[in-house]
């Protein structure tokens, strides 16, 4: 089973299931289990617009490798056996052990109903603090930071500000590849009315070489960056003094210490590494404009001082007053497409529920609201905490909801080794193959879940917009939405009666309710004109930005009229400590480690990674290196090389680049266990905590780099998924037609040519030999159909796959083809490396219409579409204007 089937159907209006800019989708069902994809030009995030990830969507929805069935311990078993094991476990451990030693781990992937359902449960009927999301690892930081400046978790902005500001500050976000449906509208605005772009990164990101302005400060120095402008701005009479004098507090101290930071400009530029001119062209442009965004996101989170840099950006918007007003205030751009959705209902350790904490009227609030038997009254264990106390026997229990922590986690290594030691392990997962999926504890429980296209209920994005995710297709085996498998474990531990839900609607009213209940305006989430909406007006509705109280209308800004949610009503300037790396380098580990993502994939790849499209941008992990410290290494381009650090290895393809800062390193996390044999990016990671937030550092670790030799190269293309060897270096996507694998072997040729004749017994193989030069290749045929390819040459020599992907696509290759796989030079031309995703545009027919005459980012959209979708490949399309056109100069 490997599709859905059912009847076509019409256009289905969703929401995109990836980052937080919450694209409007419309899904319309093929009838073989795939649809087509579209954006939904009525929604109010992205107007019809998709990135590469939205429009691929329609590629990822096969059911190859989806957990269908529920299983215990390894074997399939009904879902009564698989829910009485999961409730009697869990009744058990927290009789013999205490409540405190059950957790939860969930999901910026939940939709609310879920989560709201799992929040409810574990606080209020189990007992138990222990709630934590990997929402963590990607927004914590400003949710604390939004905290001590507002008195809540509130987002001051909306995206029309983008439209409307003359300046954006993009801080630590590499927003042309991780949100470049909101890059592009700052792009347009820059196009309308001469929005000028500021982007502050250790990188120079894609979203760096399209800045006026490009600040790339040493790692961890935002606050001194932030704390030398609010000394400007106060030194130059740029404050809005009435502002603070009427609505602010606290300015005093928080100043003495920026002055104790970046006294001047020139203290400034020598505490981030920056030039002492670019320094002062950023401060004065932020000083004489007033329309000012500044979007931060994980360059700023993910930081063990990530707080602290969220209020020193924050303090130079309350300074100026720069805040709640069209095109200007702080704005921090979420990662997931429900981060904000479960910072709304509570599923974060340090929150109860609906913005609420744990004061003892919040507590004794909640507590009536749900007749919660065994409410909580303190926090919980926040993510780093919870994963140790694993380690240490503390809990005993673990519920894994749609994340992939052995991957995502710092030092996932230890985490996987720990979680054998629980008593009950369960995870709740669309799909059978992930790493967390393939641990086991003592009692091990998989739950099918529903994915993304399959279950229905609301996500909230960056601005505060709730959309509908609505399904299309079918449930798929034996797969159950989350909501409900929640409730079936409440009703099996006692719990029916406040777990009794009709259906999503009925969820989302309690949610909505609980928001409004004895509010009045004292909390900033407020969902009260929505709390009696019927179950078709929920199914029916469009898009809704919070607050949404049941008096007085909706507000897209918030903070205009100086009014808090703190006691008195005044917005908190915060004195920030001094910046500094949580761990400093050293001469086994002189270089600086950081990680992200890159533009077509997600996450741990369980869904991106089945396109084929997505996966040929960045086929195998990598790592970026300076050619300054490449050089003393022995390194260049396409090399092996191993990044180690206290706490783990992997191995990854080098790319020389001046994108990143000598002394640093840069490596994305996507890669798992099922996609490569020695690239879990995560295990590489310390993740030393915000003391405020609890976010771990994922940006800077420690690290050292050396050349891994291998003997050989080379790449196999298989029909289906095939393993290799022990002892080989791997990295797997998906190609049209199949599986690919890059590999690199200590191996001879003769030996890789027996492993192929092993491998492919009964098969016809055609090969290619050279012995004595290290080279060759296979074609393996069935009955005529083109099952298998493979190519292999010395390290140095590797041979290139754009050309055999693209003959293998054809199922029955013509003879030239077929003689192209042997002898490795096809005879019509290849697109060449993939830039442009969204129209599956390769870098030799970019550089080829650039030699045509194609002279503008533009013209090469008209003469090839390259760059006419999202636009997240124009950075790259514009660097390689110059490289052509000089060429073709010469």
């Amino acid at each position: 089973m490997n599709a859905h089937v059912q009847a076509p159907a019409a256009p289905v209006k969703t929401t995109c299931p990836y980052c937080g800019v919450g694209c409007g989708v419309l899904a319309t069902p093929d009838g073989q289990g795939g649809a087509a994809i579209a954006g939904d030009t009525a929604h109010p995030a992205n107007f019809g617009r998709l990135c590469s990830k939205g429009s691929a969507l329609g590629e990822t929805l096969s059911l190859d490798n989806r957990l269908l069935h529920p299983q215990v311990d390894g074997a399939r078993v009904s879902w009564e056996s698989a829910l009485g094991t999961v409730a009697g476990s869990l009744r058990r451990i927290a009789e013999e052990h205490g409540p405190d030693s059950v957790a939860f781990y969930l999901s910026g992937q939940l939709l609310t109903e879920d989560y709201y359902v799992a929040n409810k449960l574990a606080k209020g009927f189990l007992g138990t603090p222990h709630v934590d999301t990997n929402s963590r690892l990607c927004m914590s930081s400003a949710v604390a930071a939004h905290r001590r400046a507002f008195g809540a978790d509130t987002v001051p902005g909306c995206y029309e500000d983008l439209d409307e500001a003359d300046v954006i500050v993009l801080v630590g976000s590499n927003t042309a590849w991780c949100h470049p449906i909101l890059f592009r509208r700052m792009v347009d605005a820059r196009a309308k009315r001469g929005t000028q772009l500021v982007v502050i990164d250790p990188r120079r990101t894609q979203t760096g070489e399209e800045a006026d302005l490009f600040l790339g400060l040493e790692p961890g120095t935002d606050t001194a960056l932030f704390s030398g402008l609010l000394v400007h701005l106060a030194s130059t009479g740029a404050l809005d003094d009435r502002f603070v004098r009427d609505h602010t507090t606290g300015l005093e101290g928080a100043l003495e210490r920026a002055r104790s930071i970046a006294p001047t400009t020139a203290a400034t530029a020598a505490a981030t590494g920056l030039a002492e001119a670019d320094v002062a062209r950023f401060f004065e442009l932020f000083a004489r404009t007033k329309r000012v965004v500044t979007a931060f996101s994980q360059g700023v989170n993910q930081s063990a001082q990530g707080t602290d840099k969220g209020n020193a950006i924050i303090n130079c918007h309350l300074a100026t007053g720069r805040i709640g007003q069209p095109g200007a205030g702080p704005f921090s751009l979420t990662g997931q497409p429900n981060a904000m959705g479960g910072r709304e209902v509570g599923g974060l350790a340090n929150m109860l529920a609906a913005h609420m904490h744990f004061a003892p009227e919040e507590v004794d609030r909640v507590r009536r609201f749900w007749s919660a038997p065994n409410i909580i009254t303190g926090e919980g264990m926040k993510a780093v905490a919870l994963f140790e106390a694993i380690e240490r026997g503390k809990i005993k229990a673990l519920w894994v909801m749609g994340t992939n922590p052995i991957v995502s986690m710092p030092r996932a290594d230890r985490i996987r080794e720990s979680l054998r030691s629980l008593e009950l392990y369960v995870v709740s997962e669309a799909v059978a193959d992930s790493d967390s999926a393939r641990a086991t504890g003592k009692k091990t429980v998989l739950l099918p879940a529903l994915a993304w296209g399959e279950k229905d209920g609301t996500v909230t994005n960056s601005e505060r917009r709730i959309s509908r995710q609505r399904g299309f297709l079918k449930a798929p085996g034996e797969a159950r939405a989350d909501w409900q498998i929640i409730c079936d474990v409440a009703k099996r531990l006692g719990h029916g009666a406040a777990f009794a839900y009709s259906g999503t609607a009925a969820i989302f009213r309690e949610h909505a309710s609980l928001s409004a209940f004895e509010n009045n305006g004292s909390r900033d989430f407020d969902l009260g004109g929505v709390g009696d909406m019927a179950d078709a007006a929920y199914a029916a509705t469009g898009p809704l930005q919070w607050p949404l109280p049941k008096r007085g209308k909706p507000r897209a800004r918030l903070f205009a009229d100086g009014q808090f949610y703190t006691f008195d009503k005044r917005a908190r300037f915060v004195a920030v400590q001094p910046p500094a790396l949580a761990q400093a380098v050293s001469e086994t580990y002189p270089l600086v480690l950081n990680t992200g993502r890159v533009r077509d994939h997600w996450h741990t790849m369980t869904r991106t990674g089945k396109s084929q499209r997505l996966s040929a941008h960045r086929a195998v992990p990598f790592v970026e290196i300076h050619p300054d410290d490449a050089g003393p290494l022995g390194l260049k381009e396409g090399d092996l090389a191993r990044v180690a650090t206290p706490h783990g290895s992997a191995t990854l393809e080098t790319m020389v680049t001046e994108a990143v800062r000598p002394g640093n390193l840069f490596a994305a996390f996507h890669w798992s266990a099922a996609t490569a044999s020695d690239a879990r990016v995560g295990a590489l990671v310390r993740g030393i905590p915000d003391p405020v937030s609890g976010q771990p550092e994922l940006k800077a670790t420690p690290a050292g780099i050396a050349p891994v030799p291998y003997r050989n190269r080379g790449f196999l293309l298989t029909r289906t998924d095939h393993a290799l060897p022990e002892g080989w270096w791997w990295a797997r996507a998906t190609i049209a037609g199949g599986s690919g694998l890059q590999f690199a072997t200590q191996e001879s040729s003769r030996a890789v040519a027996l492993m192929m004749r092993g491998l492919f017994q009964g098969h016809d193989l055609a090969e290619y030999a050279d012995h004595a030069r290290g080279r060759y290749r296979c074609a393996v045929y069935e009955a005529g159909r083109l099952v298998a390819c493979l190519a292999l040459g010395p390290a140095e020599a590797r041979p290139g796959w754009d050309e055999a992907k693209a003959l293998f696509a054809e199922p029955e290759p013509e003879p030239a083809a077929r003689r192209a796989l042997l002898s490795g030079r096809a005879e019509t031309a290849s697109a060449g490396p993939t830039i442009c995703a969204c129209h599956g545009v390769g870098l030799d027919v970019i550089t080829g219409v650039i030699a045509g005459g194609a002279g503008t980012v533009e013209a090469v959209g008209a003469a090839c579409k390259a760059g006419t979708n999202c636009g997240s490949c124009i950075p790259e399309i514009r660097k390689l204007l110059p490289e052509v056109l000089a060429r073709n100069a010469a």
